[in-house]
């Protein structure tokens, strides 16, 4: 019996075996005749290894080929991966280095520790180091195990930092966008756009990356080269800024700002000759901390001057610099006064004050809202009282409203009998306050005044290939809602949008806020008859290898081949504006410029009558609109101030503004600077020679050196006295 168990175990175990031995066959089989492909790509996988080869980037000009970014070869000191292996001998080799290089060991060490670096290629350790630091060390490669130098790019800006909000820079892949960028094919050691047009267009600037592949040992090592693509340079890239007019603009707002400041304003008294606001001093001086300028062609949209203050040297972001002189360069701030890396053209959210009164003119007369249309007038007494609201309900809300004060005293201006050209001419508010109330009460509440102006642009997005631009806000009853819902808006602030929102919006204050780049998108929309183009940066993508010209710093852009024309007409859209309502618009805002004011009682200069005597407008005439925007607790040292103006000549056709924060009247702050971008368009003021930057000074704690317009006589002028 128990043989007969031994038997059927003997059995049962060469059952078993056989089974083994068989799926084995089968796996073997497998192996060796179905999957061999794969196991043989994989097995020469494990034998090759393959190396990206950057390419060089494509430089960037402006418009007549001055190079505003171009690469330098540097040298750079790397260590193989070998030689950092041991712990111990790794801290030895940084030790010796930190001297050699002025470099912390923590800093060598965060390399290490950072997994950017390729495991293929030696780690680099320092970048752009000198030609007597890499002699030294090629020299004494027997101290410093490992050690080797390699040429390769770094980005340079030779005009910096004139057009840095422009240019942009380039900069470490961050941690929130590595995923992105690995998908796009980046290695995350490379540095890529994060502003300007360096950002926008990175795919193009970039280049398309080669490869070499090694054959390489058990260890890693390289054996031998095996195959090798070189890589394609990135495009060229030019741009629509014209670099002469580009330094003006920022010279002129820089100075203006810098004026500015020596200005003391005062608060104004009522009837008993006291300050408004007697818990604030009774004077002080404006803050001016910030502004911009831009202009363009409103034929083709195209933006020949772009500035942002307070600017900054895009060279640093190319520097070695440690992260504690970094944090002292762009410290760290919730106060908007000092953010250095924001470009106030386009994302600037402001109050536009008077400088929106002709879009609310043309809302007016588009949706039939003035009795007569363009030949409507209004008795201006200097006060408005809304006539929709119950005089109980005015106990309580706001129901007064009037023009500013008139000359330096303590009453509003009266401007008598005013039809559309005097209302802009003078910056008449109670004839917009009436407009603001009338639209919104006697068509239901509708946001038809939102609707009208939105047509301009204002509200969204103008597209300018730029990034971060914000979209804006044409205040309505969805986005007060929001407002109260996120606490933006003072506690107790009603959500509903009422007829006092649209009284404020109609002379561009209240829930209102826009960007310098969207009113002269509008304003290029009035000189040209209607149609609002797409604002353009970048006039074309050129092929890789623009030669340079004789004159040093200066492409041959006629002998560069156009890749992809990027400057060709974009209009958004086309509003065919009727030019019965255009031309009192325009006449009003020429007059603006030139007189005549009205006469009532006593004669009521424009807002601009005074400052543009001097200027040239035989050569250049020009309409525009100045803006003061009121600022918090209605202190006047809180007020922005605005202007935009286009020309009238339709062969220079010019659109600019500008707008400076917490620096007063627009007829005394912003004004000003517009006024000496046309003199310079008119050739009347000379624009000093664009040169190239003098060398980083890496020991300054600013962002960038102070500037200053060599002849700042332009900005002079007679001034009104209103608030415009």
């Amino acid at each position: 019996m128990s043989r007969d168990r031994r038997t059927s175990r003997l059995a049962a175990i060469g059952t078993i075996g056989a089974l083994m031995f068989s799926v084995l066959g089968l796996r073997m089989w497998f192996l060796q005749v179905v999957d061999a492909p794969a196991l043989e790509q994989r097995v020469q996988a494990n034998k090759t290894r393959t190396v990206k080869l950057l390419p060089e980037r494509g430089r960037i000009f402006d418009r007549e080929g001055r190079v505003l970014a171009d690469n330098e070869r540097i040298l750079t000191i790397t260590v193989a991966w070998e030689a950092m292996r041991d712990d111990d001998a790794r801290r030895e080799l940084f030790t010796r280095l930190a001297p050699v290089l002025d470099l912390p060991i923590s800093d060598m060490e965060d390399r290490y520790q950072s997994n950017r670096y390729s495991p293929l290629l030696p780690m680099p350790l320092k970048e752009g180091v000198g030609e007597d630091v890499a002699l030294y060390l090629i020299e004494r490669v027997e101290d410093f195990p490992g050690i080797d130098v390699t040429n390769q790019w770094r980005r340079d800006y030779p005009y910096a930092p004139l057009a840095a909000h422009v240019v942009g820079y380039l900069g470490a892949i961050t941690e929130s966008d590595a995923d992105q960028y690995r998908d796009l094919g980046y290695d995350l050691n490379e540095r890529v756009g994060q502003f300007g047009v360096e950002k926008i267009f990175e795919p193009y600037l970039r280049g398309t990356p080669g490869f070499v592949k090694y054959e390489v040992d058990s260890r890693g090592a390289i054996l031998s080269e095996v195959e090798r693509v070189e890589p394609v340079a990135g495009m060229d890239l030019q741009l629509a800024i014209d670099l002469d007019l580009q330094q003006y603009a920022e010279l002129a707002l820089e100075t203006q700002l810098r004026l500015r400041r020596f200005v003391e304003t005062c608060q104004a008294r009522d009837d008993n000759n006291l300050p408004v606001k007697p818990q604030f001093p009774e004077c002080q001086n404006l803050k001016a901390p910030a502004g911009s300028v831009v202009l363009s062609n409103y034929e083709t949209g195209e933006i020949l001057a772009l500035a942002s203050y307070p600017t900054f040297d895009n060279r640093w972001f190319t520097s070695t610099l440690s992260g504690d002189k970094f944090a002292q360069i762009f410290p760290r701030t919730d106060d908007p006064d000092r953010s250095i890396l924001v470009n106030r053209a386009i994302q600037g959210q402001y109050n536009l004050g008077s400088s929106f009164k002709p879009f609310v003119v043309y809302a007016a007369l588009d949706s039939g809202q003035l009795p007569g249309g363009p030949t409507y007038t209004y008795l201006d007494r200097g006060t408005y009282t809304l006539t929709s609201i119950d005089e109980q309900t005015c106990q309580v809300v706001k129901c007064i409203y009037r023009n500013a004060l008139c000359g330096g005293s303590r009453y509003p201006c009266r401007y008598g009998r005013v039809g559309v050209e005097e209302a802009l001419a003078v910056s008449s508010d109670t004839f917009f306050y009436k407009i603001g109330e009338e639209i919104f009460s006697e068509r239901g509440g509708q946001p038809i005044l939102q609707e009208e102006v939105r047509k301009f642009g204002f509200g969204s997005k103008t597209g300018i290939d730029l990034p971060f631009e914000s979209a804006g806000r044409v205040p309505d009853k969805e986005s007060k809602r929001k407002l109260v819902e996120t606490g933006v808006l003072l506690e107790g602030e009603s959500p509903n949008y009422l007829v006092g929102d649209n009284v404020q919006l109609a002379i561009g204050q209240g829930l209102l806020a826009a960007s310098p780049i969207q009113l002269v998108q509008a304003y290029g929309a009035l000189g040209n008859g209607g149609r609002v183009n797409r604002p353009l940066i970048a006039v074309a993508l050129l092929e890789p290898g623009t030669p340079d010209s004789a004159i040093v710093g200066v492409a041959d852009l006629s002998k560069s081949r156009v890749a992809l024309q990027l400057n060709e007409p974009n209009v958004i859209r086309n509003l065919e504006i009727d030019p019965e309502f255009l031309a009192p618009i325009k006449r009003g805002l020429q007059r603006v410029i030139t007189g005549p004011g009205v006469d009532n009682e006593r004669y009521h200069a424009t807002t601009g009558e005074r400052l543009f005597s001097s200027y040239p407008y035989e050569v250049l005439p020009i309409a525009g609109k100045t803006g003061t925007a009121q600022g918090a607790a209605g202190l006047p040292w809180n007020d922005s101030s605005a202007f935009a103006a286009f020309s009238l000549d339709g062969n220079q056709p010019y659109v600019a503004s500008a707008y400076l924060e917490k620096s007063g009247y627009g007829s005394r702050a912003a004004a000003p600077v517009v006024k000496c971008v046309f003199m310079a368009l008119a050739g009347a003021v000379k624009t000093p020679a664009v040169a190239p930057s003098n060398p980083l000074d890496i020991t300054t704690s600013f962002a960038a050196p102070d500037r200053k317009l060599p002849d700042n006589r332009c900005l002079g002028g007679g001034t009104t006295g209103g608030r415009d």
